[in-house]
């Protein structure tokens, strides 16, 4: 039993920026990865970023290439909470953001998760 809830998701301006956030609530684990994902209407969910945490060894993040450098994932270990900076927004970004969890591993592959939230929508227009 893992509820995850996403927040922080709205309308924009190009080039503006939101924060989403993603609270984990019940089981929690030593090593686990938390990752966001996005998806439109009629598309397959796409990976955006994701973050591991581990008692042993360093943490690690990845990015999709489309949102390298403007988006930037962090985590809240205290709070079991995971955070997805997003700025300079594209219309392109435009999406419900999912987050996600499972134990160990960071992948890309949405499948390979256990854990989702129910989605917060982000749309950036003008």
């Amino acid at each position: 039993q893992v509820r995850l809830v996403e927040s922080g998701g709205g309308l924009v301006l190009p080039g503006g920026s939101l924060r989403l956030s993603c609270a984990a609530s019940g089981r929690t684990f030593d090593n686990y990865s938390m990752a966001w994902f996005r998806q439109t209407p009629g598309k397959e969910r796409d990976f955006v970023a994701v973050h591991k945490w581990s008692t042993t060894s360093p943490g690690f993040v990845a990015y999709a290439d489309s949102v390298r450098g403007r988006f930037t994932i962090s985590r809240d270990n205290a709070k079991n909470t995971v955070y997805l900076q997003m700025n300079n927004l594209k219309p392109e970004d435009t999406a419900v953001y999912y987050c996600a969890a499972r134990q160990w591993v960071a992948s890309r592959q949405g499948h390979e998760y256990d854990y989702w939230g129910q989605g917060t929508q982000v749309t950036v227009s003008s």
